[in-house]
């Protein structure tokens, strides 16, 4: 969840952590996009699915299948094309993009939220910004202090303390680590008591 300062503080934009999303980049990886594919896409929460979408593959895109309801409505049916997009990679092979389905959009995406509208559409479409935009210097440098940790297997929190060197890590790459864990760490750890002056 965010951390001190996070939110929808800042010009009352809500967050892509915010919503569900189809994610292409995922279905490439799973070999989802084969044309004549039909599979459910699920969200789920502590084990239970909350909420699904049908999938159908056709050659250029990809056909959602799904209900929708708002606060005040009844659950209405939705069922319309996603258009697929491919690029050709420097290294060979393709890559698939989205274009988003909103009126007049039509981005190159690789994500598609679903929001109040009950349409998946683009992050532009529904003014979403990233959590890391939101990050205020405190939440960033923990943030960034966190994932040197997750890589040097340490717990995460800088007030965790530290554990040894991993196994099989060169001491230069952990001593260079250290060092940047240091600095995030520390430099949020300052601001943090600036603010409490």
């Amino acid at each position: 969840m965010g951390g001190w300062g996070s939110g929808q503080g800042q010009n009352g934009r809500k967050t892509t952590s915010d919503y569900r999303a189809i994610d292409v980049r995922r279905l490439q990886r799973d070999k989802l996009l084969a044309p004549r594919l039909s599979f459910t896409w699920n969200w789920t929460r502590e084990g239970k699915t909350v909420a699904s979408v049908q999938v159908h593959v056709r050659a250029n895109s990809i056909s959602l299948n799904y209900r929708h309801k708002n606060r005040t409505d009844d659950w209405r049916p939705m069922n319309y094309s996603v258009p697929i997009h491919w690029t050709d990679c420097a290294l060979g092979g393709q890559r698939a993009w989205l274009r988003c389905p909103a009126l007049g959009c039509g981005r190159r995406v690789a994500l598609l939220y679903i929001g109040s509208a009950g349409i998946f559409a683009c992050r532009h479409c529904y003014q979403l910004a990233y959590v890391s935009q939101r990050e205020n210097c405190v939440d960033r440098g923990l943030r960034r202090a966190d994932k040197i940790r997750v890589r040097l297997g340490w717990r995460p929190g800088v007030l965790n303390g530290e554990d040894d060197k991993p196994k099989g890590m060169h001491w230069r790459t952990y001593e260079r680590l250290h060092a940047k864990h240091d600095a995030f760490a520390n430099r949020a750890l300052r601001e943090f008591m600036r603010r409490l002056e």
